[in-house]
């Protein structure tokens, strides 16, 4: 599976960004989805997740101003970003979870990274004051 991250940029605070995610490789619906984000010095973090049966988990800090949606018959997974702030700021990566993604465990913490088996390259978002 390859994932392709986009829609990254430089914004002011207030202000909205979409990013999406490309798949290719294998036929999109049988896994998970996710989304992270890393700023500067700070660990990888869990954004925003969509299972398999359309189940959607938030990071309780983008609840309200994040959406995640996926496309199925475009393979693509997008991320709505609004009322972006400052601390928003960090690369973004998309993320597949194929194995994980049907399990219990998967679904009482689908923002964990040790789910997700492949990632994009991340793209860069950046929120000014």
């Amino acid at each position: 599976v390859q994932l392709q991250a986009s829609g990254g940029g430089l914004v002011q605070a207030g202000g909205s960004l979409k990013l999406s995610c490309a798949t290719s490789g294998r036929t999109f619906g049988n896994y998970a989805m996710g989304w992270f984000r890393q700023a500067p010095g700070r660990e990888r973090e869990g954004v925003a997740s969509i299972s398999s049966d359309g189940t959607m988990t938030y990071k309780d800090s983008v609840k309200g101003r994040f959406t995640i949606s996926s496309d199925n018959a475009k393979n693509t997974v997008h991320l709505q970003m609004n009322s972006l702030n400052p601390e928003d700021t960090a690369v973004y990566y998309c993320a597949a979870d194929l194995i994980s993604y049907h399990t219990t465990s998967y679904a009482q913490e689908p923002l964990l990274r040790q789910w997700y088996d492949y990632w994009g390259q991340g793209t860069q978002v950046t929120v000014s004051s």
